[in-house]
């Protein structure tokens, strides 16, 4: 790849953001604004309620939790930033700050992807082998897998980052974009691009595929177990522990593979926006209560902490 030796070394960007009237911005920075302060609020509940709730201590709580905490740190990495640059002239960043907020968003999003598939995994041990689950799915196990999602995935964007960071970045320093995604991004490196675009591609239809793949496969082997019950109650039941797990999946991997998972195309940042808004503000949000709603053991534990509250506050 060949690059201009007399190049301009950029120390800071430009967010453009939305490119619409002031009214428009201010409607965009209170929606965006209350859908955040709800996600945090909606995940930490979750958390709590897992952390303080001993019968919530199974080993699907355990993966849900750290699912919404992944989700809280998916959508930090973003949202304030774009609410800055919203409603503010503050739209620079600097280098540093956007290779670090490039690579928190992607690192969140790829411990994501393999913490689905540990929770495809557990439901399929509940259903197919359910008499193996507390053998199979213990305390230890359970935390050893979440402790491999995430080195995993450090060690899956470690490298893509630090290629990233050694790119000659020369000018112009404008990236069309709410927040340093890596489409943008490579736009401004100097030279040829299609090696480097081609890299990113690969390595996001790698991850994306093959995680998707791993929690997918557990399924069909769910499928044939749930048709094989003589009862329709059993297979009801059944079907209900997995609906909101594969409702999570559907919209997770929808978007990130119609995001990533493709060739560059020109004339897409608009859609690239509307993709990152949906898997990191949209999604963040609807987890927590596609999960709660369909969860009578989290309805449950939800209102006896908050009957806890409401006399705690009477005292």
């Amino acid at each position: 790849m060949a690059f201009n030796n007399e190049t301009t070394i950029v120390t800071e960007f430009i967010l453009l953001g939305f490119h619409t009237t002031w009214d428009m911005k201010i409607l965009l920075f209170f929606t965006f604004l209350i859908t955040y302060v709800l996600t945090v609020l909606s995940n930490a509940t979750i958390i709590l309620l897992v952390w303080n709730c001993n019968h919530l201590h199974a080993p699907m709580y355990l993966f849900l939790a750290n699912l919404s905490f992944l989700e809280i740190m998916l959508t930090s990495s973003v949202t304030p930033k774009m609410l800055a640059i919203t409603i503010s002239q503050m739209n620079t960043i600097s280098f540093e700050g956007c290779i670090t907020q490039s690579f928190f968003y992607f690192l969140f999003g790829t411990i994501e992807f393999f913490n689905l598939a540990i929770m495809s995994f557990d439901r399929y041990v509940a259903i197919c082998i359910p008499l193996r689950y507390s053998t199979i799915m213990r305390t230890q196990v359970c935390l050893k897998m979440i402790m491999a999602s995430w080195v995993g995935g450090l060690m899956y964007i470690l490298l893509p980052s630090i290629a990233t960071l050694k790119l000659p970045f020369c000018g112009p320093n404008v990236i069309d974009h709410f927040f340093c995604d890596t489409a943008p991004m490579l736009k401004l490196v100097c030279g040829d691009l299609y090696i480097v675009e081609m890299t990113h591609f690969i390595c996001s239809a790698v991850l994306l595929l093959t995680s998707l793949f791993f929690t997918l496969t557990p399924y069909i082997f769910i499928v044939f177990t749930i048709v094989t019950m003589p009862s329709t109650q059993g297979q009801w039941k059944a079907f209900s522990t997995c609906a909101s797990h594969m409702i999570v999946v559907t919209i997770f991997y929808g978007v990130s593979i119609s995001l990533y998972a493709r060739p560059s195309k020109k004339n897409v940042l608009s859609f690239n926006k509307l993709g990152t808004i949906l898997s990191s503000i949209v999604t963040p949000l609807l987890n927590p209560f596609i999960y709660t709603l369909r969860n009578k053991i989290v309805i449950q534990s939800l209102r006896q902490a908050f009957v806890k509250l409401r006399g705690f506050l009477r005292v």
